[in-house]
């Protein structure tokens, strides 16, 4: 019929098209699950030549601008959420924390640029070491950076390129504090005290246990991340926390009073890091303020939860 429009797709009509890189990580995995639910048609990419590749899931070495080009070509997704990372900051190779964490997601972004795709949102994962020791009850995205170890320094320079990019993509840094759940690696501090009480051990070999962080439950970071997607921000930096510090000796308290066992705790000086950050708490009100419907989960009911896994 002459003079009538065609109404734009809305985003229930048209499958929005969702890259993942990191996607066989920690994160990645609970992420994909909320992304697919939520009706988006979602690449994953994984490293490694060992990988199997299927029509959703691509081998990626983001180290690689060719390809990162073929990829972004191939896909042209609407959204881009960029997990893929060395985030174990006890690594032992100091370059791949910059050869991954900068130049392959510089990669990333050239790559849009040079097969002239501009999605709707890059969703850049930094991570809160970037604060470094500050002392304060709650770090706001104003807090200058100050990295103490490779893995926060390489961070710290892959969010300073990526804003040089501000003008030309519309990217988002978010910054996690710790975050856990169900599936991560025991060399990370809390499924190691989690996996000592289900087994019902004897002691644990612990580094300073008066460290305090402000953990998060897992699903409430994948669901931040989801409602940053789906919000107008880009072109900013944004903590995702909740603002509750837990010490580790609390964490220890708590599972012994879920499991009701208890067990006895040797300090490693060998655990005890010298640049460890002692107390890491964030403020969550620009995420409040960005996404007001995303609500916390109280971390006792993560502890209960990765216990009855």
């Amino acid at each position: 019929m002459s003079g009538e429009t065609t109404k734009p797709a809305t985003h229930a009509e048209r499958l929005t098209r969702t890259l993942v890189t990191g996607a066989s990580g920690f994160t990645g995995a609970w992420l994909i699950g909320g992304l697919l639910a939520s009706g988006h048609a979602v690449t994953e990419t994984v490293a490694g030549a060992g990988a199997p590749e299927t029509p959703s899931r691509r081998r990626l070495d983001i180290t690689s601008l060719e390809q990162c080009r073929q990829v972004i070509d191939e896909v042209r997704p609407d959204y881009i959420v960029h997990l893929a990372a060395i985030s174990f900051v006890g690594h032992d190779d100091p370059l791949d924390f910059y050869r991954v964490n900068v130049l392959g997601t510089l990669n990333l972004l050239q790559a849009c640029a040079d097969v002239g795709h501009t999605p709707r949102k890059v969703l850049v994962a930094s991570s809160a070491n970037v604060y470094g020791n500050v002392t304060s009850d709650a770090i706001d995205e104003s807090f200058p950076v100050a990295p103490v170890n490779h893995y926060a320094a390489s961070k710290a320079a892959m969010e300073s390129m990526a804003r040089t990019w501000f003008d030309r993509l519309p990217i988002l840094i978010a910054r996690p504090f710790n975050y856990t759940g169900r599936g991560q690696t025991s060399n990370f501090l809390v499924p190691k005290i989690v996996e000592h009480f289900a087994r019902r051990e004897p002691e644990i070999s612990l580094g300073n246990i008066d460290v305090a962080r402000d953990f998060s439950d897992v699903r409430y970071v994948v669901r931040a991340y989801e409602a940053l997607l789906d919000s107008a921000a880009v072109g900013e930096t944004v903590n995702v926390c909740t603002g509750q510090p837990y010490t580790l000796r609390e964490i220890l308290t708590m599972a012994s009073d879920i499991t009701g066992h208890d067990l006895e705790i040797r300090v490693n000086p060998a655990f005890v890091r010298q640049t460890d950050v002692k107390v890491l708490v964030g403020s969550p009100a620009k995420l409040r303020t960005l996404v007001p419907e995303l609500e916390a989960i109280e971390f006792r009911q993560t502890l209960e939860w990765m216990l009855a896994a």
